[in-house]
């Protein structure tokens, strides 16, 4: 537990430093200025900055544990908390510079005088409304926390790590906001104008509703090189399991800890009688656990490379089981997955992990993603991605020899690896690609349409060519929980394409009509969820793809190669 709260204050204090943190500090150092400026009793108390942090450290961590259950549990949308506090935000600016208006808002407080409510619990009540809008980097600290919040598997462990990164990442800003309050304590100039203060707090936190509003402090991140890359790296390598001496994508063998358990099985595909395979290697063979979901382009690039390395060294002790973790719903219905695996020609045992019990296990955070496991149940080897395929087969020779030294192996089937990026930013500028574009309101990261995208009816007009990397809707879609569906007339995605091979995960029974490079292409679709190949060939493709579905086609994502 304590390893948690030191892990988890470094991960926040990293964070507070990095340029992520940069839109929040004009805001906390006139928070700070402000409270010296006013000259009343509640004001002038030096608690003031310290009940700001200690207010955005109570907001933040119940916003990012608790926030989107509770939204489901009361259906309202994902992001009502973050645009209640940058309204209320925008209130307290108004107020700052109005006193007329602050006064009517303090109206309603005045009635809990007795309960000293509104005078020192201010700064308390402000640092709240901060928290609700601060957005910080999501390393990998904040990575966990928030998986742990969505699939609601929160535990004191979990509470302990999200609490200790809220402070890490507030005490910066709680020294920041010192800073201002010295500054006003200690120029005359800043008495003499309190007046002034009051209105340029106003103003920056009005200023910084409408950009958060907008958006605009992650363009200005963009712009600004990530100094605290390798620190994040180095917290990312503390949370996995083989500590510091594991590195992922290493092209030699390392200690990576025991295997964790395979379990919370909701059935087994291609194991004699649908039985699970037994938790220990064979004495003297080699395990690949392989992360994938038979939608994901990705992982379908990589069943090949996984099939032929079973396929030559299951004869000399290679064991091969596909962990199959779903990231739509209808994923984790096993008729599909076994569909989808005979689909892809998958020979090799699966364990459909359709409560993402085993992938919480290995503590996982891609597809694919390949896992080598020793004889004696040590990871030995750790790959993110695609490719990889001649360094696996590199250490698994090796594994085989060393714990069966007269074992005969076939001649290499690898000679290079295949390149892979994970997530669609790797290579130079002219070659990245598209990351996976999903369409539907809860984990549409790239819309970039008008108004916003909420699950229901709605028309979205005519939003004109999107971005590169980005998607929009023109006329009107019905939005569910995994999908879209034309709701009605001419509907369109249109899409910032900029990729070798696009794929459309699709399902229902109907037709897209789509068209690129002012050709128009058509193309059944016809039961369950699959990938759909739009454009086929190694070409680079960049411009705007139009996409459009008849009733009753259901469209799910992009994937992109």
């Amino acid at each position: 537990m304590l390893s948690q709260a030191l892990i988890g204050l470094l991960g926040g204090l990293i964070t507070g430093i990095s340029p992520c943190i940069l839109p929040m500090l004009p805001i906390i150092f006139l928070a700070g200025a402000t409270s010296a400026a006013t000259g009343d009793e509640r004001s002038r108390s030096r608690r003031y900055p310290l009940l700001v942090t200690l207010g955005l450290v109570v907001s933040f961590t119940l916003v990012t544990l608790l926030g989107s259950t509770l939204l489901s549990l009361l259906g309202l949308p994902q992001d009502f908390i973050r645009w209640m506090g940058i309204v209320l935000l925008a209130v307290i600016g108004i107020a700052l510079m109005f006193p007329t208006f602050e006064e009517w808002l303090e109206k309603p407080f005045r009635y809990l005088g007795n309960r000293n409510v509104g005078k020192r619990s201010n700064g308390f009540v402000f640092g709240l409304l901060l928290g609700t809008a601060y957005v910080p980097c999501a390393g990998p600290v904040l990575t966990a926390i928030t998986v742990a919040g969505s699939t609601g598997q929160i535990g004191l462990d979990t509470v302990v790590l999200a609490v200790s990164f809220a402070t890490g990442a507030a005490i910066p800003l709680f020294f920041f906001a010192l800073a201002g309050r010295g500054v006003t304590e200690r120029v005359k100039g800043y008495r003499k104008h309190q007046r002034g203060i009051r209105i340029g707090a106003g103003v920056a936190m009005l200023g910084l509703s409408a950009g958060l509003a907008f958006n605009l402090p992650a363009a200005l991140q963009r712009l600004i090189p990530d100094y605290t890359s390798s620190l994040q790296k180095s917290t990312d390598r503390l949370l996995n399991k083989g500590g510091q001496e594991c590195q992922a994508d290493a092209d030699t063998l390392l200690d990576c800890g025991k295997q964790p358990a395979v379990e919370g099985i909701a059935a087994w595909l291609n194991t004699p009688g649908g039985k699970p395979l037994d938790a220990a290697v064979p004495k003297g063979g080699v395990r690949l656990v392989d992360f994938w979901a038979y939608s994901c382009i990705n992982c379908q690039r990589s069943v090949p490379g996984i099939k032929k390395l079973y396929e030559t060294y299951k004869s000399a002790g290679l064991q091969v089981l596909g962990v199959h973790s779903p990231e739509y719903a209808f994923e984790k219905v096993t008729e599909n997955v076994r569909e989808g695996a005979k689909k892809l020609g998958v020979t090799y045992p699966v364990a459909v992990d359709s409560d993402l019990r085993t992938w919480k296990n290995f503590d996982n955070h891609y597809w694919p993603a390949q896992y080598l496991v020793d004889g004696s149940g040590k990871v030995r080897h750790i790959h993110y991605g695609e490719g990889g395929e001649a360094t696996a087969e590199k250490l698994i020779r090796r594994l085989l020899t060393e714990q069966n030294p007269g074992v005969k192996l076939p001649d290499p089937v690898f000679t290079e690896n295949k390149s892979g990026a994970r997530d669609g930013k790797a290579g130079s500028p002219a070659e990245r690609t598209n990351p996976e574009t999903y369409l539907f309101p809860s984990r549409a990261s790239y819309y970039a349409g008008r108004p916003q995208l909420r699950e229901g009816t709605a028309d979205y007009g005519d939003p004109g060519e999107p971005k590169r990397g980005t998607f929009n809707l023109a006329g009107a879609w019905n939005a569910g929980a995994e999908s879209i569906t034309p709701a009605r007339g001419s509907a369109q995605v249109r899409l910032g394409l900029h990729a070798r091979r696009v794929y459309l995960v699709a399902s229902g029974e109907g037709e897209v009509t789509y068209t690129f490079a002012g050709k128009t292409y058509t193309k059944k679709v016809s039961g369950t969820p699959n990938a759909v190949d739009l454009l086929p060939g190694d070409g680079r493709k960049e411009g705007t793809l139009k996409v459009e579905a008849s009733s009753g086609v259901h469209l799910h994502s992009f994937t992109f190669g």
